[in-house]
């Protein structure tokens, strides 16, 4: 498996424990019966909860076009010093982005953001 595809499958791993770290923060709020019902009628998740969540879908918002990008270069037998740094650049920006989330770090998780989408376009430019 290429580095790209690991940095993939690690991203889509994070995606996956994001909510265990949030919904157990999210229980203490509202209780058991407020995280395992329909949540209808529980209030939103606040602070580290809230933030965990947040962290979560915009997580997904990004996976998606990476999962693209990087799927593509496979298909293709792209893989290069630019599609290999994109990847892990990508990779290592979510996990930064993640936790300075759920720590409240602003400018931190901005950049950490900012350079999660340097990585997806450092790939894509790859496949122009």
């Amino acid at each position: 498996m290429t580095i790209e595809l690991w940095s993939l499958a690690l991203s889509g791993l994070l995606c996956l424990l994001l909510p265990f770290i949030y919904v157990a923060i999210y229980q203490k709020q509202v209780g058991f019966a407020g995280v395992s019902g329909n949540r209808d009628n529980v209030p939103e998740p606040t602070g580290v909860a809230g933030r965990g969540l947040r962290a979560h879908r915009n997580l997904q918002e990004n996976l998606l076009p990476f999962a693209v990008v990087v799927l593509i270069a496979h298909a293709t037998n792209l893989s290069n010093r630019a599609t290999v740094f994109g990847a892990l650049l990508f990779l290592g920006a979510r996990v930064v982005h993640a936790a300075a989330y759920l720590l409240g770090i602003r400018g931190i998780r901005t950049l950490a953001y900012l350079a999660g989408v340097g990585g997806t376009l450092s790939i894509l430019v790859q496949l122009l």
